[in-house]
């Protein structure tokens, strides 16, 4: 992968160029400029990068400009100590935006996301390089459920929620710390709603996260019995049909 930085703090320019090249030894540095108008120079000429980590304030400007001045057809992993440009950046063909002080596991899922695109490239013809990265870039799921008891509203984080089941028809949530909500929302919406990484559908009773799961055996009928770390109101079965699928995801994490 041969790849350009644009970055006018020479320090920053150095952790830079050693990070990649720890992280990726396959990687070629190209060159290092530190202004707008140097970048747009050497853009010009007969250079072609695979990847551009760029910081956005120069010292002649906004790297912005350099986007209005020569075509990049190259993702491009923006650094900076400001996070205000962030809509601009992911405008401009960003796959990542890493705050400084970066470290090396900012730039270790930078040149990940990199490489995802990389792989999407060599399966299919014609990509849709936005909607690409719009998927790349969104966020993976709900972050938070808003509840509602003794009372009182307050917000429990997904990842903290271990299973949510229906009873009588109303949906609850329960968590690692085996506190219980109800949520006014079908079970068919809340898992529309979270991850499908995290949270599996094991039947129509509950969907569950895969942190609870302690262990699964065999049961009657060719069914799988899934144990979870803390206690469900009843057994959770998974049917003969949903086996393959939920072994599936299983491996697949």
């Amino acid at each position: 992968m041969n790849i350009i930085i644009i970055e006018d703090e020479f320090r920053a320019a150095k952790a830079l160029r050693n990070l990649i090249s720890d992280l990726q030894p396959d990687s070629h540095i190209l060159g290092v400029y530190d202004s707008v108008e140097a970048s747009i120079d050497a853009l010009s000429k007969d250079i072609q990068p695979d990847l551009i980590f760029m910081d956005i304030q120069l010292s002649d400007g906004l790297s912005f400009e350099i986007f209005k001045a020569v075509e990049i057809t190259c993702p491009v992993v923006f650094c900076t100590a400001f996070d205000q440009y962030m809509l601009d950046a992911f405008k401009s063909k960003g796959v990542d935006y890493v705050l400084k002080p970066f470290s090396r596991e900012d730039i270790a899922e930078a040149l990940k996301k990199v490489n995802a695109l990389k792989k999407f490239f060599r399966k299919n013809e014609l990509p849709d390089l936005e909607s690409l990265l719009q998927k790349i870039n969104q966020p993976e799921g709900k972050s938070n459920f808003l509840v509602f008891k003794n009372q009182k509203y307050t917000t429990i984080p997904t990842e903290n929620i271990a299973y949510f089941y229906i009873h009588n028809e109303i949906t609850h949530l329960v968590t690692f710390a085996k506190e219980q909500f109800q949520l006014s929302q079908p079970l068919g919406q809340v898992a529309e709603q979270v991850s499908d990484k995290q949270f599996f559908r094991v039947n129509r009773q509950y969907l569950v996260n895969f942190k609870a799961i302690k262990e699964m055996e065999h049961y009657f009928q060719r069914k799988i019995l899934v144990k979870l770390t803390i206690e469900t109101p009843e057994k959770l079965l998974i049917n003969k049909e949903k086996t393959h699928s939920f072994f599936s995801w299983l491996e697949e994490r």
